[in-house]
């Protein structure tokens, strides 16, 4: 809270996406993200999981989970309208490991976010997705392409669930602004001094519809709250986008 408090501060984003939250509604900081002129909506669990929006302006719309009769997961899924566009915040599945049944239900809960998308969306109309989504695209988005090729996370059945998720529609965002290899949003912590190494995943997003796309003025990804003390093992990635 204090990393993120500091950033909030700083950077001033009109809306901000997190994840696993770990933190019963309840229990939720509401009023310090007030202090700071943020509306919450979120959703959460003890102990796992939880999503939550932060917005300069009420979001409207609001809704959690995957409503299609299967597990709803609501503690992975917040969706709501900013300022008339759409917004998605998830948290996929990790998966565990490629043999455990967790990474069947990963590939599950993609195809079944895949449907949402089709029966509650447009992809001519704006939408912004974001989220740790537990998937590593491409071979410069793992500091190992080599050695972890085919390991949960950068798995080919993952990578084309993800793809076809963009195909849908979508544009990932930080790419279409930065082609630099090896930018990461993710660096594990039981990896010796992996962050100062480099040995990190690109596994955080910000997808958007093309019509939205079209506005984006830059994207990028900030390393430096992941250096400072207790910090969270992913960072933030940020997009700047002129609605006017």
């Amino acid at each position: 809270m204090p990393i993120l408090e500091e950033w909030l501060r700083e950077e001033k984003p009109d809306l901000l996406c997190i994840q696993e939250t770990k933190v019963q509604d309840q229990d939720f900081p509401v009023q310090t993200f007030q202090g700071l002129g943020y509306e919450a909506a979120y959703k959460g669990q003890k102990s796992y999981n939880g999503v939550a929006i932060l917005s300069t302006s009420p979001l409207e719309d609001i809704a959690c989970g995957l409503d299609d009769g299967e597990k709803p997961d609501e503690s992975r899924l917040i969706q709501g309208t900013f300022q008339g566009i759409s917004v998605v915040n998830t948290y996929v599945p990790q998966g565990k490991a490629v043999d455990h049944p967790d990474f069947q239900y990963k590939l599950r809960w993609l195809e079944r976010l895949l449907s949402h998308f089709e029966k509650q969306f447009d992809p001519q109309k704006p939408l912004l997705w974001m989220g740790d989504l537990n998937v590593a695209l491409e071979e410069r988005d793992v500091y190992d392409p080599k050695r972890l090729e085919g390991h949960v996370c950068f798995h080919p059945q993952e990578r084309e669930a993800l793809r076809r998720l963009i195909e849908w529609g979508l544009v990932d965002v930080f790419r279409e602004k930065c082609q630099e290899d090896k930018a990461f949003s993710f660096w594990d912590y039981r990896l010796p001094k992996g962050v100062e190494r480099n040995l990190g995943w690109r596994l955080d997003y910000i997808f958007a519809t093309r019509t939205l796309a079209q506005k984006i003025l830059s994207s990028s990804i900030d390393k430096a709250p992941r250096v400072k003390e207790r910090p969270s093992d992913h960072t933030f990635v940020l997009a700047d986008f002129e609605l006017s």
